[in-house]
């Protein structure tokens, strides 16, 4: 919890990506913010690959 994270999940279209930081991960649903401040809730069944990765650079 607390790190940034990247995903990506199946949807019917497709795959949907989403980078934020791991806010939470339970009962089968992780929750992921984004910079924007929403929050993506994720069903762990349609996770199909996740990573930490690198905080962002500062903005100018």
């Amino acid at each position: 919890m607390g790190r940034r994270v990247t995903t990506r999940r199946r949807c019917p279209d497709g795959f949907r990506d989403a980078v934020g930081v791991l806010e939470f991960w339970r009962d089968g649903v992780l929750g992921v913010r984004k910079r924007d401040g929403t929050l993506v809730e994720i069903e762990a069944e349609t996770l199909v690959a996740a990573r930490i990765v690198a905080s962002p650079p500062p903005r100018g």
